[in-house]
C-alpha cells in the first residue's frame, strides 16, 4: 500500500525532543518501512492543530483528496493530526477510513482507523480526540490565568508602546522601561495637540518633521487615544492600572480627548483649514471665535459663534 506520513509540532511542543520533526518522522519511516508501505509524500510542518484555520493541514487535506487509490496516512499519534474533535475534516477522513478508502495509522497511539475497527476501537479514537482536545484547552486555559494575573500585578503582557521599550535583566525577567527620546516626541505630541491649534493632519505634519518620523495620520490618531501614556492600560476591555512611570499627566490625556471631541463637531469647511492662530482668537467683546477664510483669494477674519 502507498502510504504519505505526516510530521507536526505546534508551538509550545517544539523543544521537545521526542516530539520534534526529525523524531517523528524517523518513526513513522521506520513503522512504513516494517509495514512495507511505499511513501509516496512525507509532509513536516509547524502549526496549530486547534484552531480552524489551517492552511498547511489543508494543503495535505487536498493532496489526499487528489489519490485515485487507496492509501496509508501516517501520524506519529492521533494528536498530531488534529486537537480539536470538532474539526471536519477530521471527520471527513475519519469517514473515508470507515469506508474503506484510506486507512488511518497513528504509530505510537498503536492505533489503526480502517473499515475493519470494532466499536471498542472506535470508542478508543473518540476518547483520543478528546484527550487531545482537553490538553489543548487546559493549556488555553493556563495561559488566560497567568495572563490574568500579570495584568493584575500591572505588568503589560505584549510589546511596549511607542515610548518605552522592552528589555531583559540579567536574571532573564522581561520589564519595560521608559525610552526617554521616544517619550519626549510622545509628551510634545500631547502637548501640542491641547493648544487647540493643531488638526491631526497639521499635528503630523509637524511631528514627522521635527523627528524624522514617518507617522499616519491615524497612527497619531492611536497615540492620542493610548490610555497607556498616562498610567492605565486596556486588555479585551478591560482596564487596569500599569506599574511603568506615566509619560503625561490624566488631565492632559483628558484634555486631548476633549479637543479630539470638539474638532470634530466643528464644520468641515473649517476643521482643516491650516491657518495660523485658528481657534485661538476670540472677539473681546463678543467672545465669538474669529475664524480665518478664504474669499476671493484672500484670507480674512470672520466671527463664527462656538
Amino acid at each position: 500500500m502507498k502510504a504519505i506520513v505526516i510530521a507536526r509540532v505546534s508551538t509550545e511542543e517544539q523543544k521537545e525532543a521526542g516530539l520534534s520533526l526529525p523524531a517523528q518522522a524517523m518513526r513513522l519511516e521506520n513503522y512504513c518501512k516494517n509495514k512495507d508501505f511505499e511513501i509516496i509524500q512525507s509532509f513536516s510542518f509547524d502549526e496549530s492543530a486547534y484552531k480552524d484555520d489551517r492552511a498547511e493541514f489543508d494543503r495535505i487535506f487536498d493532496f489526499i483528496m487528489q489519490q485515485k487509490e487507496k492509501i496509508a496516512i501516517c501520524c506519529d499519534k492521533v494528536d498530531r493530526l488534529s486537537r480539536n474533535m470538532f474539526d471536519k475534516r477530521v471527520s471527513f477522513l475519519y469517514e473515508k477510513a470507515l469506508r474503506d478508502e484510506i486507512e488511518l495509522h497513528f504509530v505510537s497511539d498503536g492505533q489503526i482507523i480502517n473499515s475493519r475497527i470494532s466499536a471498542a476501537e472506535k470508542f478508543h479514537f473518540g476518547i483520543s480526540l478528546g484527550l487531545a482536545k482537553y490538553y489543548s484547552d487546559a493549556i488555553s486555559d493556563n495561559v488566560k490565568r497567568a495572563l490574568e494575573q500579570k495584568l493584575r500585578k500591572g505588568e503589560w503582557p505584549a510589546k511596549a508602546p511607542y515610548g518605552y521599550q522592552n528589555i531583559r535583566h540579567e536574571d532573564g525577567k522581561a520589564d519595560i522601561i521608559v525610552d526617554e527620546y521616544a517619550s519626549r516626541i510622545i509628551q510634545k505630541t500631547f502637548e501640542l495637540y491641547a493648544t487647540e491649534a493643531f488638526s491631526m493632519e497639521l499635528l503630523r505634519q509637524k511631528i514627522n518633521k521635527e523627528f524624522g518620523l514617518h507617522w499616519s495620520k491615524g497612527y497619531v490618531d492611536h497615540v492620542l487615544k493610548l490610555q497607556f501614556y498616562c498610567g492605565i492600560m486596556v486588555w479585551s476591555d478591560k482596564m487596569f492600572p500599569h506599574r511603568y512611570p506615566p509619560l503625561i499627566s490624566t488631565a492632559l490625556f483628558q484634555k486631548v480627548q476633549q479637543v479630539k471631541m470638539n474638532f470634530n463637531k466643528k464644520p468641515i469647511k473649517y476643521a482643516e483649514m491650516p491657518y495660523i492662530y485658528r481657534g485661538l482668537i476670540r472677539c473681546a467683546d463678543c467672545d465669538l471665535a474669529i475664524t480665518p477664510e478664504k474669499h476671493k483669494g484672500y484670507v480674512v477674519l470672520s466671527l463664527h459663534p462656538i
